[in-house]
């Protein structure tokens, strides 16, 4: 049931239009009235219960008295084309209250400058007790605010039905767009949420890379720490093979030397006999 009074937009008194009673007992059109006798008697609205007259007569049908046609007056016509263009920029608001239809039909009446200030004050009350936001994405704000954009409309439809239909327009387009952005933002957060998701998927698979890398990394330096002593090793024992394989050759050298002196110092003191 919608509540009347819940909105920032002005409408006239509701009307009944059914009950529930009514559509399981009567057929449509009819309604009980009580007649001379006393019991009730179902009669078609705006017509005389057969059997009965204005003169007194009886079992005499009396026909409706027919009413000269007349055209509207201008201004008739023309507030009823307005109340259509209201009509269909704001549509009659339907509820249901304790099994009876009630209809509620936007108001006609132009507003003044009191009313747009009553409009401001309402506005401004129901931000308050409603907690809107004043930043931000707020749907309560934006509701309230929609409201008071088509109660605005409606005051300029009763002034002018083409500025009115005009601002439609633009209201439209206003809800087309945050419609669109809205949409944008759902897919966008959407989106996010999948690539979350995925993250958080792929999460245990990188950590257990990361760990098998770590413990291949730890492996691969130990290695290295291992063949690194192994080359100061075989350094090492090269430079030692190496000094004494100069120091014996150095030996040699001096031997070969010696040899050599001796040999010559030999040859000389063969060689000096016989030349005296």
């Amino acid at each position: 049931m919608i509540p009347p009074n819940s909105t920032l937009v002005k409408y006239d008194t509701p009307v009944l239009i059914s009950r529930t009673t009514d559509k399981k007992s009567k057929p449509a059109g009819a309604t009980a009235r009580p007649g001379k006798d006393g019991k009730l008697g179902a009669t078609l609205s705006g017509t005389t219960p057969l059997g009965t007259s204005s003169l007194g007569a009886t079992n005499v049908p009396v026909p409706p008295v027919p009413k000269p046609n007349k055209l509207p007056p201008v201004d008739a016509t023309k507030q009823k084309e307005t109340e259509d263009v209201l009509n269909s920029i704001l549509p009659p608001r339907e509820y249901n209250e304790e099994g009876q239809l009630w209809v509620q039909q936007v108001s006609s009446t132009p507003a003044t400058r009191l009313d747009v200030m009553n409009l401001q004050e309402q506005l401004d009350q129901k931000l308050q007790q409603r907690q809107a936001r004043e930043t931000g994405i707020c749907p309560v704000r934006r509701e309230l605010y929609s409201q008071c954009f088509d109660e605005l409309i409606r005051q300029v439809t009763l002034g002018c039905a083409e500025r009115g239909l005009l601002l439609l327009r633009v209201r439209d387009e206003i809800r087309m767009t945050l419609a669109a952005y809205q949409t944008l933002y759902e897919s966008s957060v959407a989106f996010g949420m999948r690539k979350a998701l995925q993250a958080e998927q792929g999460r245990a698979e990188t950590e257990q890379k990361i760990s098998d890398l770590e413990k291949e990394k730890e492996e691969l330096l130990s290695q290295l720490a291992s063949l690194k002593a192994k080359c100061d090793e075989i350094e090492k024992r090269e430079a030692e093979r190496r000094q004494a394989e100069e120091r014996k050759h150095a030996e040699e050298i001096q031997f070969l030397k010696r040899t050599n002196q001796q040999l010559k110092t030999q040859l000389e003191s063969v060689l000096a006999p016989s030349k005296k």
